[in-house]
């Protein structure tokens, strides 16, 4: 197998339908929930990296305990922002004790740096998640779910999640605005006038204020 090199930002080779793991991850709850579902590989020296889904995407997973620690969880984000080599999705445990500190790490990965958030329960849910990216990218293989060249176009499913975290929002509202607003540079760029006919005054200034207020 092709390996990372020294630092984690270099070619990985992922056989199809499989997951390399770090090896950090071996026999957590995240790993066994993955188990029996899809084959995991693990390999060392992939920091700043958690889940390599192919040679080019990769997950990295917030836990609560760093999320509640404070920000070191960003230098791996921007290492692999920044990566030429690779397109990554952020997945966060978002639980009763970390989500005071959700807000600002969402502003920071959606909006600073133009990545994918998806916020968790728990590990075993994350888990089931990182199993339906893969199951994404093996029915449309052709296509690249992480979207470089257009960093806020992601791929509906998980654009879709990342907008109903957005205060205002929700589920029902979300499909709406992505009907009228098909990425998250268009949506941060509308105005409340643009807005309000989709999902109403509200809504309209929560979004807003959303994108808008100093992070």
């Amino acid at each position: 197998m092709e390996r990372a090199a020294p630092g984690g930002i270099g070619p990985v080779h992922v056989p199809f339908g499989h997951i390399v793991a770090n090896e950090k991850w071996r026999g957590s709850e995240l790993a066994q929930g993955m188990q029996g579902k899809i084959k995991l590989v693990f390999e060392d020296d992939l920091t700043p990296v958690d889940f390599y889904l192919s040679s080019r995407s990769c997950i990295l997973f917030v836990t609560e305990a760093e999320l509640v620690a404070g920000n070191s969880y960003r230098k791996r984000l921007v290492r692999v922002r920044n990566s030429s080599n690779l397109q990554g999705i952020v997945i966060v445990e978002k639980t009763q004790m970390s989500e005071q500190y959700f807000s600002a790490m969402q502003k920071f990965t959606v909006l600073d740096l133009g990545m994918v958030l998806l916020p968790v329960a728990s590990q075993m849910e994350a888990s089931c998640l990182i199993i339906q990216l893969v199951q994404e990218q093996v029915k449309e293989p052709s296509s690249n779910p992480f979207l470089r060249n257009k960093r806020a176009q992601i791929s509906e499913p998980s654009l879709l999640r990342t907008v109903q975290q957005i205060s205002g929002v929700g589920k029902v509202k979300a499909p709406l605005l992505l009907q009228k607003f098909p990425s998250i540079q268009q949506l941060s760029n509308a105005s409340v006038r643009d807005l309000e006919p989709v999902v109403g005054q509200a809504a309209a200034q929560q979004i807003h204020t959303f994108f808008t207020q100093p992070r």
